[in-house]
């Protein structure tokens, strides 16, 4: 008989960097269990691009969590109130979302415990990050720290692993490896303020780092824009 993979938790938004992120993991032989959070993100079209991504790369399973965090608003993100930047800002943006990895790695790791899997898997990068402090690796050392002592299955031993295989890769990098992995771009959603049919403004900071992306890694641009 068979033994079966080793299981994994997977963030998955819908965007360019959670879906090189799953393919990684796929490409361990790891068995992925894919997580999307309805955060009450400005647009239901990442999660639904979360969908296509999961069922294109033949996921063991997809759930998707509501947690509403427009209800504590705070970013531009979750409240219409608050523009999109159109141009690069100084410091942490208002596209920050307060505590969103925190409050993500925490579902992660919960579903991850009644899995009784170790593993846990997310996109973030401290390259073309926008600043976000939770997309850095001290971070994500300091959560692997928390999930050991605030777990049952920590306090019994297992030795929890988060995983950032993005953190230090460019946009491009980034890029390449997914295109290697066979990860189809067009599935993905990374605007911050897409329409309803997933295409993309071309304006916001998501858009123009995608965008260069692409063309510093010398694949094709997939991504639908809203016409001019």
């Amino acid at each position: 008989m068979n033994e079966r993979a080793e299981q994994a938790v997977v963030l998955l938004s819908g965007g360019l960097d959670s879906a090189t992120c799953l393919a990684m993991a796929r490409a361990e032989g790891l068995e992925c269990h894919a997580l999307s959070i309805d955060y009450g993100q400005r647009h239901r079209t990442e999660l639904e691009a979360a969908r296509r991504v999961a069922a294109d790369q033949g996921v063991t399973d997809h759930r998707v969590v509501a947690v509403d965090l427009s209800a504590i608003g705070g970013s531009a993100l979750t409240d219409t109130a608050i523009d999109v930047p159109t141009a690069p800002t100084e410091g942490i943006p208002v596209t920050y979302v307060p505590a969103r990895n925190t409050v993500f790695l925490a579902l992660a790791l919960g579903l991850a415990e009644t899995l009784d899997a170790r593993l846990l898997y997310v996109g973030a990068n401290a390259v073309d990050y926008s600043g976000y402090p939770d997309c850095r690796p001290a971070f994500i050392d300091a959560f692997r720290d928390l999930a050991r002592v605030a777990t049952r299955s920590g306090v019994e031993g297992t030795p929890w692993e988060v995983r950032a295989p993005l953190m230090h890769l460019s946009k491009a990098e980034i890029i390449r490896a997914g295109s290697e992995l066979g990860v189809d771009y067009r599935h993905t959603v990374s605007c911050y303020q897409a329409d309803a049919e997933g295409r993309a403004c071309g304006r916001c900071d998501s858009c123009r780092i995608r965008g260069e992306g692409f063309a510093a890694a010398g694949v094709p641009d997939p991504t639908r824009y809203i016409p001019a």
